[in-house]
């Protein structure tokens, strides 16, 4: 797939970017080249390999899902302007 100046500028321009008229050539020139790149890594095989995440082979640290602070419903609606039953009262905004 070439690119044209045709192409940047319509890119550039639904990306709200202001591009000069004399970049469109290089950026074009630029882009073929990055897509050419992509293109040879398109060649390798890589079947057989399992994705990886980091370079070197590290188990996951999880740590245990448990409420560290909470049960504080009293201090955080004491903050609100108005609440009731337990919640924030909120003006309505959709009729």
């Amino acid at each position: 797939m070439a690119i044209d100046a045709a192409t940047v500028r319509r890119v550039a321009h639904l990306a709200r970017i202001k591009t000069p008229e004399e970049r469109l050539e290089p950026l074009a020139r630029e882009l073929n080249g990055i897509l050419a790149w992509i293109e040879q890594l398109n060649e390798v095989d890589v079947a057989g390999v399992e994705p990886m995440t980091s370079n070197v082979a590290q188990p996951m640290r999880l740590r245990d899902d448990v409420v560290t602070d909470g049960d504080k419903v009293s201090d955080v609606l004491g903050n609100a302007p108005r609440s009731a039953d337990g919640f924030f009262v909120v003006p309505k905004v959709v009729e």
